[in-house]
């Protein structure tokens, strides 16, 4: 659906996309990850010609931005970071003029911004001002307007950034709506989302693709050795050192308790090795109580900093 070859855009000196190279697949919903800085925004911009680029080659749906961008231009809906809403017109006198922007077709064109605007939950305020409207719903118009004509690409950037808990849950479950239709490409700098709505990540630095994978397979990649959070009641020195004793075992910690009479251990185990069932042997062995054993996973976060270097930066 996209495909990126080489792409390089400079700004005097500055290098902002560094050589980036990757494909998008139809079907799905991709995340977009970046520290500010990193290049993000711009590949957005490149993609959805609002700007160009010093060189290399994007290509949507077959057609080169750079060469036709019409074509190119009539598959993708973008929403950027700040909706591009005019707000002295009514929600359905926007969507019109959209339509007509976008050259859709005479006939059809009331029928696409009915579409839109079921599809978006704006339809009970169709007949409002724009500026009367809360954020929630100004996101809402934005998005009718990316997906105004079924564009078989969506690129959102930020599309959650201010708005409250409830409203940040409806615009998630309409991009995973969004995703049953449409190729989506969500820039967020909100992790969790990106781990609550994508199928695929990339994740970019100083201008440069770092990783390029499904969340699960990038968490699993990433996870390195196993380790086990191991809350005891009993001889912590004792248990320790018998735990040590088991075989895939690198390390064993006693850190301090949050609960009075027990003791919290850390249990460090080689890559692909699942030592529990050894753990809680050792762990009877030694006359002690487990209140509580777990598995520490790597979260987004964690790979994303670590991939990014930005846990070094601070």
């Amino acid at each position: 659906m996209i495909e990126i070859n080489n792409l390089v855009k400079k700004y005097g000196d500055h290098v902002a996309v560094d050589n980036l190279s990757l494909k998008v697949e139809p079907g799905k919903i991709y995340g977009f990850l970046g520290p500010n800085g990193a290049g993000k925004s711009t590949t957005m911009n490149i993609i959805t010609g609002y700007l160009g680029a010093t060189s290399g080659e994007v290509k949507i749906n077959g057609f080169d931005i750079f060469t036709q961008p019409e074509e190119a231009k009539k598959c993708v809906g973008y929403l950027p970071e700040i909706p591009p809403l005019y707000i002295d017109m009514t929600v359905v006198e926007y969507l019109d003029f959209v339509a007509e922007l976008k050259k859709l077709d005479k006939k059809n064109r009331k029928k696409y911004v009915k579409e839109a605007m079921d599809t978006t939950g704006i339809t009970e305020v169709s007949g409002r001002m724009i500026r009367n409207l809360s954020k929630g719903y100004k996101q809402r118009v934005g998005l009718a307007q990316a997906i105004l004509g079924y564009p078989e690409v969506i690129i959102l950037d930020e599309p959650t950034v201010g708005l409250d808990p409830m409203q940040i849950i409806e615009i998630r479950n309409l991009i995973k709506k969004l995703g049953e239709n449409h190729t989506v490409i969500l820039s967020s700098h909100i992790l969790t989302e990106i781990s609550a709505v994508c199928d695929h990540v990339f994740i970019i630095s100083k201008g440069r693709l770092v990783a390029s994978d499904s969340t699960e397979m990038l968490l699993s990649e990433m996870s390195g050795e196993q380790e086990i959070s191991l809350t005891i009641k009993g001889d912590a020195e004792a248990v320790a050192n018998s735990v040590k004793d088991i075989e895939n075992v690198t390390n064993v910690n006693i850190c301090d308790a949050s609960e009075e009479g027990t003791s919290l251990l850390i249990v460090t185990a080689k890559k692909k090795s699942d030592v529990r069932e050894h753990v809680f042997e050792k762990v009877i062995s030694c006359d002690a109580v487990i209140l509580e054993m777990k598995t520490v996973s790597k979260s987004l976060e964690d790979v994303f900093l670590e991939l990014t270097d930005e846990g070094e930066q601070k």
